[in-house]
């Protein structure tokens, strides 16, 4: 499922600064590596003390803390107001002292809503452009004279990209299991009766490629109109999906690396927000359900992270992206909720994808990008 039709509710960052204002904040009781949570844009997450600072200038973000889980370039200095730990006291001040207005400082984003419906309606509320309309950053110039394998490109998202790519004078190579005049049209080159569960298929893939890569999106997936929950298991079907989203792409990459294919490319994965594990809890909130599509999106994604530390020594970025809700076939269960979530046709899905795909360095392998908002999706 792709949201919740009940928004989880941020935290309220301008309650918990005015009481703090009111109060004297003890943190001395804060101990180098001593657990407690920490807030970013919204949620709060298992955290550790890096550092607590007493300088004037972090008075009102003395304390460091890392993310468990994440890199050191994720680590924040924080305040009271977006800490959560049973040893940090408040002493409530006397009242008094200096008025004035306090200026405020934005903190730059890192992670996406997991709320599709309160991500949506801030970027209307914000008037985001980048989300809103994707025409108004994207320059597909980029791609002029780049070679992209599109591996499952013969409908959907996979053949809006090649369309768009084509339009940007780019060499489109695209792989499905059958062709159309459309496609062939779309392509420079069309590689056919591909099977991305097969290494053998992915192998011959790579054979027919003569020359170097400067992308590859692998962008096949499977998603079955079906019921799968505990009173309705789906061994079968959850399996099918583990073959073609969670060992698919490693096949591929895997093949094209065996052939030499890979030197100077950029790799991206087009993979789920529903292999997010932290957001399962806001997004299946009460109901669980989806095993195989969630399961094996977080698979797919636990891949991509394992490749993009694989190829480092080859300088081979890999990233994974969550291509936002698109009006697609595969979503086409959840139309019902297309409009309040935000849904786009694939045309514009594809130009998020590109957008993104044009991004991508070394410093951004390994990371998960929800292609809406450009922000990252926690693993």
């Amino acid at each position: 499922k792709t949201g919740s039709s009940a928004a989880r509710p941020a935290c309220d960052r301008n309650r918990s600064a005015g009481a703090l204002a009111m109060a004297t904040v003890d943190y001395s009781v804060l101990s180098v590596g001593q657990g407690l949570q920490a807030e970013s844009d919204g949620l709060f997450y298992s955290a550790q003390v890096v550092m607590v600072s007493e300088s004037k200038n972090r008075a009102k973000a003395p304390v460091k803390v890392h993310f468990v889980g994440y890199g050191p370039e994720y680590d924040e200095w924080v305040g009271a107001s977006r800490l959560k730990s049973k040893a940090l006291k408040a002493q409530v001040a006397a009242k008094g002292g200096k008025g004035g207005k306090k200026g405020k400082t934005e903190r730059p984003r890192v992670f996406s809503l997991p709320d599709q419906i309160a991500r949506f309606e801030r970027a209307k509320k914000e008037d985001n452009k980048r989300y809103l309309d994707i025409t108004t950053v994207y320059d597909g110039s980029v791609f002029k004279g780049k070679r992209v394998l599109i591996v499952g490109a013969s409908k959907g998202l996979g053949f809006e990209m090649a369309k768009e790519l084509k339009t940007q004078d780019a060499e489109v190579i695209a792989t499905c299991r059958a062709s159309s005049p459309e496609l062939e049209s779309a392509a420079k080159q069309v590689i056919k009766d591909i099977d991305v569960t097969s290494y053998d298929s992915m192998k011959k893939m790579a054979e027919a490629i003569k020359d170097p890569l400067d992308y590859v999106i692998f962008n096949a997936g499977y998603f079955p109109d079906i019921k799968d929950s505990l009173d309705s298991v789906q061994a079968k079907e959850a399996i099918k999906q583990f073959d073609i989203q969670a060992c698919g792409p490693i096949r591929c990459i895997g093949a094209l690396k065996a052939a030499d294919k890979l030197k100077g490319a950029k790799v991206v994965i087009i993979s789920s927000q529903a292999g997010s594990t932290r957001w399962r809890f806001t997004q299946n909130k009460g109901e669980g359900g989806n095993y195989g599509h969630h399961m094996s999106r977080a698979a797919c994604n636990i891949g991509a992270a394992l490749m993009s530390e694989e190829l480092k020594a080859l300088e081979v970025p890999v990233v994974t992206l969550h291509p936002g809700f698109n009006r697609t076939t595969m979503t086409a269960k959840y139309a019902h909720i297309w409009d309040a979530e935000g849904a786009v046709e694939p045309s514009e899905g594809a130009k998020r994808v590109l957008y993104e795909c044009g991004k991508i360095t070394m410093k951004t392998s390994g990371q998960f990008i929800n292609c809406e908002d450009g922000l990252q999706i926690p693993f």
